[in-house]
């Protein structure tokens, strides 16, 4: 009697977790717009700031979730959709907002460019460890603040020492919480999917 092992998928360098699935133009669309419409539903779960403009809201981590699980540019292009479809009328910003004249406006900006950094970090296997992710999502997370504490105090006339007392400070601990959930369940995800393949 012989006990054939069962195949295990081969993945080549540079595959993220979308790329399991089979491949098509349909599916990158489908990815990409699933993509911005799980950011802005997590951007519904939100909670305002005393004393900031800017609440605390699940499309941070929904963003840096989108890049790292589609790729560079894919998750460019699904956080691209995002905010031009914000930007005309769609109230899915945080707090059920829509338009780009709100002070909190930089952190969307913030958030496409984060997730192609992500996403681009996720094709190099970032996502695949809990220290490696822990590395990507405190990376992305300091490129959204990079954009949006600065676009803060410019649209407000804060200083730069208040717009991180009232951009950057208060969310710190949420920020340490999401990136432990996305720590847990990415590379959960690529042992589950990636080793049944």
């Amino acid at each position: 009697m012989s006990t054939a092992a069962a195949p295990t998928r081969t993945l080549r360098a540079g595959t993220v977790l979308a790329d399991l699935l089979p491949s098509s133009r349909t599916r990158d669309i489908a990815l990409v717009v699933g993509g911005a419409a799980l950011t802005g539903l997590a951007a519904q779960l939100s909670v305002p700031v005393p004393g900031s403009p800017v609440p605390v809201s699940g499309q941070t981590f929904a963003a840096l979730l989108v890049g790292t699980a589609l790729g560079a540019r894919r998750g460019f292009l699904a956080l691209a959709l995002y905010a031009v479809a914000g930007m005309a009328g769609v109230p899915w910003f945080a707090q059920a907002t829509s338009g780009y004249g709100m002070p909190s406006f930089g952190y969307i900006l913030g958030m496409l460019l984060a997730a192609t950094v992500v996403g681009a970090l996720a094709r190099r296997g970032a996502d695949r460890s809990v220290l490696r992710t822990a590395g990507a999502m405190a990376l992305g997370s300091a490129v959204i603040y990079a954009v949006g504490v600065p676009y803060l105090a410019l649209a407000t006339g804060m200083t730069l020492g208040q717009a991180v007392a009232a951009g950057l400070t208060p969310f710190l601990i949420g920020d340490a919480l999401k990136a432990a959930l996305a720590m847990g369940a990415l590379p959960a995800a690529w042992k589950l999917l990636g080793d049944r393949g």
